[in-house]
């Protein structure tokens, strides 16, 4: 029967007694713990957050659907349900029976709860947060986009932070490989915008490192652009909120600021 060893706990550096250390290094009881209920809390708040859009916009669309009757054009949300999540809001725009125009002349930024807080005046972008989102909740909403024959100027896709903890590296790549290949079909220029460096823990970090190391290479490969949010964010843990995943204001700012960059040069 191995002996125990004394080993150091990559979070917190304490000194521990183990029997066995893996690959990816020992963490104490303690420090998993605070994790998994770091890991909860984010959830609960996304919760939160999500049944508070959904107010919202459940009386925008009870707005719109008053001003319809009148014949005028309107803005309104309309619901629209992936394969992996439900009841997620899609910005969509109405016209009158007498409409012709199917296109938009906007930009179009879909993506997970990382960007909630985002905020892109120039040039005008049409900001889509799905809380909780993957690769596929993504793609499938861009379906019902491209559908109702809806184009953009140009079209920016966050994703990984949720796919990443399947542990399927290779889904994920060709998960994101397909939202690009829709994206593209609906944009002439799709920008692929990269993971913030996380610090929860050992593993999701490396996961997210290696998701953005290959989306760096892939990206300018396939003619799509990419957005190097992991070295703007390194070393800068003020810029994600206390659950080292979601970003501050700060962090949203900063992600703003490197998404309307992108929109502008890239075409």
């Amino acid at each position: 029967m191995a002996s125990p060893a004394i080993v150091i706990c990559t979070a917190c550096h304490m000194y521990s007694l183990s029997i066995s250390v893996g690959d990816e290094g020992f963490t104490c009881d303690k420090c998993r713990e605070i994790v998994r209920l770091t890991e909860k809390i984010s959830e609960l708040e996304t919760r939160i957050q999500t049944l508070i859009e959904d107010s919202k916009n459940e009386r925008a669309l009870d707005t719109a659907l008053d001003a319809s009757s009148s014949g005028s054009p309107v803005h309104c949300s309309v619901p629209v349900t992936g394969p992996m999540q439900q009841g997620n809001w899609v910005t969509v725009r109405r016209h009158s029976r007498g409409s012709k125009h199917h296109s938009s002349e906007s930009a179009l930024l879909i993506g997970d709860s990382i960007v909630r807080n985002v905020k892109i005046e120039t040039p005008a972008t049409i900001v889509q947060c799905l809380p909780g989102a993957r690769a596929p909740d993504i793609l499938a909403n861009l379906k019902v986009l491209a559908n109702a024959k809806r184009k953009y100027s140009k079209i920016v896709i966050h994703a990984g932070a949720n796919d990443v903890r399947l542990r399927q590296s290779e889904i994920t790549k060709n998960n994101i490989k397909e939202v690009c290949e829709l994206a593209s079909m609906m944009s002439d220029t799709v920008i692929c915008s990269g993971p913030l460096p996380a610090y929860r823990g050992d593993e999701i970090h490396s996961r997210l490192s290696s998701l953005n190391s290959w989306m760096s290479k892939w990206c300018p490969q396939n003619n799509i652009g990419f957005i190097d949010n992991w070295t703007s964010f390194w070393g800068r843990p003020d810029l994600l909120k206390r659950d080292s995943l979601h970003p501050s204001w700060g962090g949203a700012a900063l992600l703003s600021r490197n998404m309307a960059h992108s929109l502008r040069v890239c075409t």
